[in-house]
C-alpha cells in the first residue's frame, strides 16, 4: 500500500507532492501546503492592547478609563453599567471639595461589610463619605443619600441583608429613588444577597446590575471603584 512521503521529504514545494505516490496521484491526504492558511489565535496580529479574559463563559475586557498598566477586567453587564457612571465623575473632576465615594449602607453594617470597604477604599486614595463619620445618626436614608451626592463624585449602595430589611421597614419613594437613579451617580454593591432579592423589594434600584462580591472579594470591587473614580 502506497504512503504519503510527506512526515519524512514533505510538500513544501510542488515537485515534491506530485513525487508523492498519495498526494501527487490525487490522494485525498492533506499535505504540509494545505494548512498554510490556518491562522493561530495567538498570532502576532491579534490586539495586544486590549486584555481579555474569558471567565464563566464571559468576556471580560479592560474598561475606556483603566490605566495603561490596569489588570482589572470588567464584565460586558459592568461596563454598561458603569460607563455612565464615570462620564459624570469625568464631568464632576474639576468641581471643589467633592469626597470621591458616597457610601450608604446599613446601620447593622457599619462595623462589619461597609468598614470593610471603607477600608479598601481609603487604603487605594479613594476619599469617602462614610456614615461613621459624616452623616448624623436618625437621618432619613434618602435624604442622606442626596447630601452625600451632591458632596461626592459617585455614590455606592452597598446592598446587603440588613440594608433590605431597612429598605423594605421603611420604604423608598419610587419617584425619588428614580430622581437619584437617573443622575447615574449611583452603583449597587450586592454583598451577601442578590440583585433578585433586591428588586423584590426595590424595583428601581434593582432595575439596574452594579457590582456583585458573589464571584468576586470585596478587594476586588473596591479596586474597580476605585479606579472608577480616578481621573
Amino acid at each position: 500500500m502506497a504512503r504519503c512521503t510527506a512526515p519524512v521529504y514533505g510538500h513544501r514545494t510542488a515537485s515534491g507532492r506530485a513525487s508523492c505516490p498519495v498526494c501527487g496521484g490525487g490522494g485525498s491526504y492533506r499535505g504540509y501546503n494545505s494548512y498554510s492558511s490556518y491562522s493561530s489565535p495567538y498570532s502576532s496580529s491579534s490586539n495586544s492592547s486590549t486584555s481579555r479574559s474569558s471567565v464563566g463563559g464571559q468576556t471580560k475586557t479592560k474598561a475606556r478609563w483603566s490605566s495603561v498598566g490596569s489588570s482589572i477586567l470588567y464584565t460586558p453587564a459592568e461596563i454598561r453599567t458603569l460607563t455612565p457612571v464615570r462620564e459624570n465623575v469625568e464631568k464632576r473632576s474639576k468641581l471643589p471639595d467633592l469626597r470621591d465615594v458616597f457610601l450608604c449602607h446599613a446601620w447593622d453594617d457599619r462595623k462589619g461589610a461597609a468598614k470593610e470597604l471603607h477600608d479598601f477604599l481609603e487604603s487605594k486614595g479613594v476619599t469617602i463619605w462614610f456614615s461613621e463619620k459624616d452623616v448624623p445618626l436618625g437621618s432619613s436614608l434618602l435624604r442622606e443619600i442626596d447630601k452625600g451626592l451632591a458632596k461626592s463624585r459617585v455614590g455606592i449602595v452597598l446592598v446587603t441583608p440588613s440594608f433590605l430589611k431597612r429598605v423594605e421597614g421603611e420604604g423608598i419613594a419610587d419617584k425619588e429613588l428614580s430622581a437619584l437613579l437617573a443622575r447615574d451617580l449611583l452603583v449597587p454593591i450586592v454583598h451577601n444577597t442578590t440583585f433578585e432579592d433586591l428588586r423584590e423589594v426595590s424595583p428601581l434600584l434593582g432595575s439596574r446590575s452594579g457590582l456583585s462580591t458573589i464571584e468576586e472579594s470585596m478587594a476586588d470591587v473596591a479596586a474597580k471603584i476605585a479606579e472608577l473614580v480616578t481621573t
